[in-house]
């Protein structure tokens, strides 16, 4: 009974890690892909993910008999609706940045800062108290952050307003800005991170278990908690999209416009029955199994796709662990599988917007300071109970 309940728990964790690590890691790079040719894509990019997200999640949420609605939810409205509303605007934050020239590497880094911001709430609004460990952790994490941004915040020379005389753009100015967008994000998704702790805590983990309803039947399977809550937070979220339309046309319109490319793929042949003479040999293993078609479509497109797929992916495991473990452990867990990313990131696309040896040593420095400080920080977390007091709200 045990080595069954041991092995469920490790398997359940084992795919939860897959999803993060395997759809987390790969949808930075479709983003990093995408961003860096269309950098103000991020309202487009947002809109897709929503839109293939909750498209993927209805037919789980919709029940036909006597007639078509959604399956009652574990869940109230009313905190779905706080939860969406910082959720959108998150997102969206978080996409809109890369229009301010912040590379990857730093936006990656700089989202890794959530340990920080989750401190001060916990300090401010839930009563926490931290450890002398803790807090030293939070400062390395702090300082990590700050050396990663200054990074690069200094970009080379431009040699062509040099030889035109024309004055440079304004790089730290708009580097500024999008520094400053990403720390509006990060403090949202420090409320929206114990919103859904707190509203966990409530409907799902501290639940009563399920009883028998009034007329004695037995209650409607659901599906899990996790599943719910990405469903609900991506659906309810497309209406805010209508105020966003004309970017979205805009930034539809010059995706189509990239570079045309082709695509070859896989169709059936047509069947037919086989003569009497056709036996399968090793001299005719050679022959094709299906036609191939050439599909003529805007570069741009394929990037968008793979990450809106990756996307569905990186959600479902994220929203699975946050269904299970505490805001402090997602933000653990998260700030790991964006290291992974980064070194993925760095291998394959090289530093983008860190050219220069000196801010390369930063962005590594600050990047290893940013993981060695969280770490830090749950382990000195695992100490005794009086170590956090949370202030009880009825």
């Amino acid at each position: 009974m045990l080595s069954d309940i041991s092995l469920a728990l490790i398997s359940d964790w084992a795919t939860t890690l897959t999803l993060i690590f395997g759809g987390c890691c790969s949808n930075a790079l479709t983003l990093e892909q995408l961003t860096s040719h269309y950098p103000n894509s991020g309202s487009l990019i947002t809109f897709a993910q929503f839109l293939a997200i909750s498209i993927h999640g209805l037919p789980k949420f919709i029940v036909f008999t006597p007639y078509p609605k959604l399956r009652p939810r574990r869940i109230p409205l009313l905190p779905y609706l706080v939860q969406v509303a910082l959720f959108y605007a998150v997102s969206l934050l978080n996409n809109a940045a890369f229009a301010y020239r912040i590379p990857m590497a730093v936006h990656i880094i700089f989202r890794s800062g959530g340990l920080v911001i989750n401190m001060i709430m916990g300090y401010l609004l839930r009563g926490k108290r931290y450890s002398p460990s803790q807090i030293a952790s939070v400062l390395l994490v702090t300082a990590g952050v700050i050396l990663t941004t200054l990074s690069a915040s200094k970009p080379k020379p431009a040699k062509t307003s040099q030889l035109t005389g024309q004055a440079a753009p304004d790089h730290t100015k708009t580097y500024v800005l999008g520094i400053s967008i990403l720390t509006l994000a990060l403090v949202l998704s420090g409320f929206l991170g114990m919103v859904q702790d707190k509203t966990f805590a409530t409907y799902v983990r501290n639940a009563p278990p399920s009883a028998k309803d009034a007329e004695g039947k037995a209650p409607v399977e659901q599906p899990p908690a996790w599943q719910e809550s990405m469903f609900y937070l991506h659906l309810l979220s497309m209406p805010m999209f209508y105020f966003l339309r004309d970017d979205l046309v805009s930034q539809f319109t010059a995706l189509n416009a990239s570079p045309t490319m082709q695509l070859v793929v896989p169709t059936p042949l047509p069947l037919a029955a086989p003569s009497r003479g056709d036996i399968y040999t090793a001299s005719n293993a050679s022959v094709p199994l299906a036609n191939l078609a050439s599909i003529s479509l805007p570069s741009g497109y394929v990037p968008l796709v793979l990450n809106t797929l990756t996307q569905i992916v990186c959600v479902a495991g994220v929203h699975r662990l946050t269904a299970r473990v505490s805001s402090l452990t997602v933000t653990l867990v998260l700030v790991v599988r964006k290291a992974v990313s980064l070194l993925i990131s760095v291998l394959m696309f090289g530093s983008r917007g860190v050219e220069e040896p000196g801010s390369r040593a930063m962005m590594w420095v600050g990047a290893a300071m940013v993981l060695v400080g969280t770490v830090a920080y749950s382990l000195a977390s695992r100490g005794p109970p009086k170590v956090e007091e949370k202030v009880k709200r009825e």
